[in-house]
Order: C-alpha cells, then sequence, then structure tokens
C-alpha cells in the first residue's frame, strides 16, 4: 500500500522529541523522506537507527542565529528537495511573569516566534520556485486564550496565530498552505514547568493527550486535497477545561 506522502520531503524541527519524533514517525508511516532538524545530536543518531534510512538527522541550533540560517542549504544537501516544513520546535514557560528569568524569556521568544519566523522565510523561496509546499507551525491552544499562568508563553503563541493566518494569505497563489495545529496539554517534557497543583489535576482526570494524537492531526492537515488548508487545528483533551 502506498503511503500519502510516498516521495515527499519532510522536515521537523525538534524532531528527536515529543511531537516533533511524533510527527517524524507519522510521515514516515506514509511514506515521505523525512529530514529530522535538532540539535541533539546522539539523540538523532540512536533514533535514526530505530526508524531507518528513510530519516535523516541534520545538527541545527536554532538559537544560534548562524546554525539557524543553514537549515536549507542542510535539507537541500541532504534530501535534494523540500516539500514540507513542520515548524514544531518549541519551549514553554509557566508561572507569573515577576517570577521569570529575563534570559528565559529571550531564549522561549527567539525560539517559539524568531526561529519559526526565521524558518518559514528560509524556505519558502525554495517552496514559490517549486510552485508548491505545505508549511504546519506547531502552536498552542494557548495561542487562542489567554492563559493565566503562562502569560509569556501564551503571547508567543497569539503571535504564532497571527504569523500563520498572514503568512497563509502571502503564500497561497504560490501553492503553498500554511497552516498550524494547536494542542492542549500533551504528555511531554515542556509540561515541567507546569504549576505543580495543575499538572496534578490533569494527571488525575485525563487532561493529557500523547503526541502522536498531534502527529495525526498534522498527517490529516498534509493530506487534504490542494484546493483545501487547514488553517488551524485545536486538538484537545476531552476533558480539558479552559
Amino acid at each position: 500500500m502506498v503511503g500519502k506522502l510516498e516521495g515527499k520531503i519532510a522536515a521537523v524541527t525538534g524532531g528527536a522529541s515529543g511531537i516533533g519524533l511524533a510527527s517524524v514517525e507519522a510521515m514516515l508511516g506514509e511514506g515521505a523522506t523525512v529530514v529530522m532538524v535538532d540539535r541533539d545530536q546522539k539523540a538523532m543518531e540512536t533514533l535514526c537507527e530505530r526508524l531507518g534510512n528513510k530519516v535523516i538527522p541534520l545538527k541545527v541550533d536554532l538559537l544560534d542565529p548562524a546554525s539557524c540560517a543553514t537549515i536549507l542549504d542542510g535539507i537541500i544537501e541532504k534530501a535534494g528537495h523540500l516539500d514540507i516544513l513542520h515548524a514544531n520546535a518549541g519551549s514553554y514557560i509557566g508561572g507569573d511573569l515577576t517570577e521569570t528569568d529575563l534570559d528565559a524569556i529571550d531564549r522561549m521568544l527567539n525560539l517559539n516566534v524568531n526561529a519559526v519566523m526565521k524558518n518559514v522565510r528560509t524556505v519558502i523561496p525554495h517552496m514559490i520556485e517549486r510552485g508548491s509546499g505545505d508549511i504546519i507551525v506547531t502552536s498552542s491552544v494557548a495561542g487562542h486564550f489567554p492563559v493565566p499562568w503562562e502569560p509569556v508563553y501564551s503571547a508567543s503563541k497569539w503571535a504564532m496565530t497571527c504569523f500563520v493566518q498572514t503568512m497563509r494569505r502571502q503564500l497561497n497563489k504560490h501553492g503553498i498552505r500554511v497552516g498550524q495545529v494547536s494542542p492542549g496539554p500533551v504528555i511531554s517534557a515542556l509540561l515541567a514547568d507546569w504549576p505543580e497543583e495543575n499538572l496534578r489535576k490533569a494527571k488525575e482526570n485525563g487532561s493529557l493527550i500523547e503526541p502522536k494524537e498531534v502527529a495525526d492531526a498534522v498527517i490529516f492537515m498534509l493530506t487534504r486535497a490542494r484546493n483545501v488548508t487547514i488553517r488551524d487545528m485545536i486538538v484537545l483533551p476531552t476533558n480539558f477545561d479552559i
């Protein structure tokens, strides 16, 4: 059986863990060749041994401007071209703003906002030249609701909601679809900064989802007919109350 992404070249940032890894695995399952973009070379090597030769590791540190700028060149060198970019890498800060470290704010905004914009800016000339492409950004339900215990994180994801909506309008005339997947709380290392009481309650009442469930949404978005764009897919745990 031929996968729905057979012959496609995809790249996933933050691809060595969490939602990124689940997205890599889901795309491989649909026949794509996937460039796993991450800064953790050892983790990528271990994963590639398990996942097979259709996943290609590419070490990029998105917080290093010089390294970040090499993403497309690295993809082209290793895979020839790019059909799909899943701009997934991100980090999390929760808690009151008055208790938030200033350097941590810079790091998170650079990764959640600036790096995404830079990656998209870097790949779109290539996609425009090819006349086709898909760009998916991992956002969050926090990009649609002002979550009071995560003002910096929520603000970064609101920025992505705006960015996706504007870039969709800029790029649709070039055959490029742009959308975002906006999950609720996902079982991953990012939840380590959640307020302990909130995390305890979420675990007790089933208000968490697995990374695979977000990856399933990404595959749905990528496999629609080309005349259909899923601009935003919000994926929530059924018991999540926000």
